[in-house]
């Protein structure tokens, strides 16, 4: 496994107000609407989630970074595992014509209203039971996905990834160096179950047997 960091410039661009998170409204009902991943979560208030989630190209250096490193070309497969609106696999078909992507998640709201370009490529199912062959991606990423899977279904998850991919694989979660960065991640987070450090996430992806790269989303 390495570890590359193609998000934090994206990541750190937002300003959050994490005292406003718990305090404007009860988190535990925002937290349960949120789960239930539709127009609230998406396209609804900011204190559900995204607070409107439109493309507006901001992934495209991510794209532009995976193509580079993982030398994506035309033909070549990618699947993303999470892929809400898919905006990413987008900027991919667009930094790549030709490339072949396939996104996975568990929100039909997200899928309903990923870009048209994109929206053939997607489907709903979960990260726990893929419904791919083996080896069937040049690429697999996830990116800030699995942390919303309960610990007991983080390894079935990984073991996935592994196996439908033959070639890279990134995956992106958020996790905390320090109390402060544990604290904030607890106020802003609506979705996450697994609220862990950097080494017990390399713990679970050793358990799963995984050998692709991974990076980490911090809220200091």
């Amino acid at each position: 496994m390495a570890y590359i960091d193609f998000l934090s410039p994206l990541h750190k661009a937002t300003k959050r107000d994490y005292l406003a998170r718990v305090n404007e409204y009860p988190k535990a009902e925002a937290i349960k609407r949120a789960k239930l991943y539709d127009f609230d979560y998406w396209d609804g208030d900011r204190k559900f989630g995204y607070g409107g989630y439109k493309y507006d190209g901001r992934w495209r250096v991510v794209a532009d970074a995976l193509v580079k490193h993982y030398g994506l070309k035309p033909g070549m497969r990618v699947l993303d595992v999470g892929c809400g609106k898919a905006f990413l696999l987008y900027d991919l078909m667009q930094a790549v014509p030709g490339l072949e992507v396939c996104g996975i998640d568990i929100s039909r709201y997200g899928i309903e209203h990923a870009k048209d370009e994109v929206r053939p490529h997607l489907q709903l199912g979960s990260a726990t039971a893929l419904p791919f062959p083996d080896k069937s991606f040049d690429l697999v990423i996830s990116i800030n996905a699995l942390h919303n899977l309960f610990c007991y279904d983080l390894v079935k998850a990984v073991k996935e990834i592994e196996r439908v991919g033959r070639g890279g694989k990134y995956i992106v979660v958020e996790s905390y160096r320090t109390e402060e960065e544990k604290v904030n991640l607890m106020y802003w987070v609506l979705t996450g179950e697994c609220f862990l450090a950097p080494a017990e996430w390399e713990w679970f992806y050793n358990q799963a047997g995984y050998t692709g790269d991974y990076s980490f989303i911090y809220f200091e």
